[in-house]
């Protein structure tokens, strides 16, 4: 297999997976929870109240997992790399992918920030093609931009050799 790619993403993006992931699993916890709690409050049905104790020990085991295992690995796992001809990502906890994204192939080229993204200072870029998106998360924001720029300028140069 071929050499990963060199670049790697802003450590702060951990913090932001964690803010995300939280919210995610508490958001769950609750919309599974909140029903079991309201028939043993309400009814006082014995099973609910001991699925609404599998749901708390459930929700506390994901906050465990996705907010202090995941996050580092998943750090460790993502690189990128630009290059004249392609970008480079490679990502992957479990289930690694690599995609190599030639520039004749790229239509658009962008970058997001979120609230939470945008509380650390950092940004995606997105780059599209015929086939689907690819987004690099957790980058400086002028380090995003800046790669959103060559990104686009190498598209446009590809476009134009063709």
């Amino acid at each position: 297999m071929t050499e990963l790619p060199a670049h790697q993403l802003n450590p702060k993006i951990t913090w932001v997976w964690r803010i995300s992931d939280a919210l995610t699993i508490t958001l769950v916890f609750f919309l599974c929870a909140i029903p079991f709690f309201c028939v043993y409050a309400f009814e006082g049905e014995q099973w609910a109240l001991l699925v609404s104790a599998v749901c708390v020990a459930c929700y506390l085991l994901a906050l465990i997992i996705f907010l202090a295992v995941v996050p580092p690995i998943r750090f460790r796992r993502w690189r990128y790399e630009l290059t004249s001809d392609y970008l480079d990502i490679a990502r992957g906890i479990l289930w690694r992918k690599r995609f190599i994204i030639p520039f004749i192939r790229v239509q658009n080229t962008d970058t997001r920030q979120g609230p939470v993204l945008r509380a650390f200072n950092l940004a995606s870029v997105t780059v599209s093609t015929a086939a689907g998106r690819h987004e690099i998360p957790g980058l400086d924001t002028a380090v995003a931009e800046q790669l959103r720029n060559r990104a686009a300028e190498l598209a446009r140069i590809a476009q134009e050799d063709v």
